[in-house]
């Protein structure tokens, strides 16, 4: 329960702090989630007390890591949202086989099961050959994570649910060796990829992407740094390129949305137009 609920004044002293120290800008992060997440980061490490909080952020990087991990919200899974990728197959993967190279962003990947599961399709499709997939996130911790390919064997029977509603050949546990409650993906799915942190708020463009995958990350986000993010994207991609984004998040009212071509309304799939 917390004790304390920390003023606006508080709140904007901390993120000031951390930005100075750590380099993190979290200011244009919707502030009720923002505050939701650090009220529950409060309740999971006990620390209800502001000065307590902010002197364990500055001065204990393992304390200011599990705060990262908390407020960036890394909730991912393997084909998440099913028919999202089912999308991806019909009508992006096309696109991508008439290309003798081509490069894929995933933007905010978190722990990877998502890169995973792109991967996995586009080794279907036998062009992840001509893959080269750029998986960043904000947290050093999580891509260290997801550069494993290891994820929990409690999970696999979900995700092979998943997998068969995107439109899976196999069977998803071809794909994996299980062990110690362990499910340890192929070496070869992410042979092409490249892990790197990145940060949206604050990071700029550094390729031109034929498809870049950003789901479920802008919702985070307040209207001025997704406007940010937005053009930021546009200015990773060449003419035709690919954006796919998360169900409840929209192109539509933004200053580039003119720019592309909706693809998919329902999965938020867009296209680059000029």
């Amino acid at each position: 329960m917390i004790k304390e609920i920390f003023t606006d004044e508080q709140i904007a002293e901390l993120l000031s702090i951390i930005k100075n120290r750590y380099g993190y800008d979290f200011a244009n992060y919707s502030e009720a989630s923002l505050i939701r997440r650090i009220t529950r980061f409060r309740e999971v490490t006990k620390t209800f007390d502001f000065f307590e909080l902010k002197n364990r952020l500055l001065n204990d990087a393992t304390y200011f890591a599990d705060f990262v991990i908390e407020i960036t919200v890394n909730v991912t899974e393997m084909f998440r949202d099913p028919s999202f990728f089912k999308a991806l197959r019909e009508k992006v993967f096309p696109y991508l086989e008439t290309y003798p190279f081509y490069k894929v962003w995933n933007a905010g990947c978190s722990t990877g099961e998502e890169v995973y599961s792109t991967a996995i399709l586009l080794h279907e499709k036998k062009i992840l050959d001509r893959a080269r997939i750029y998986a960043t996130d904000i947290n050093s911790k999580v891509l260290a994570s997801a550069r494993e390919g290891i994820f929990p064997l409690k999970h696999m029977q979900d995700y092979s649910s998943n997998y068969q509603k995107a439109g899976g050949e196999f069977s998803l546990s071809d794909y994996y060796v299980a062990q110690y409650g362990l499910a340890k993906f192929d070496s070869q799915l992410p042979k092409n990829m490249i892990f790197s942190v990145h940060n949206l708020v604050s990071d700029g463009s550094f390729n031109e992407f034929n498809l870049i995958v950003c789901r479920n990350v802008m919702i985070y986000f307040n209207r001025k740094l997704q406007e940010r993010v937005f053009r930021l994207f546009y200015e990773s991609m060449p003419v035709y390129g690919f954006l796919a984004l998360g169900s409840k998040e929209t192109l539509q009212f933004s200053g580039v949305y003119e720019c592309f071509e909706v693809v998919d309304a329902k999965e938020k799939i867009y296209r680059k137009i000029y």
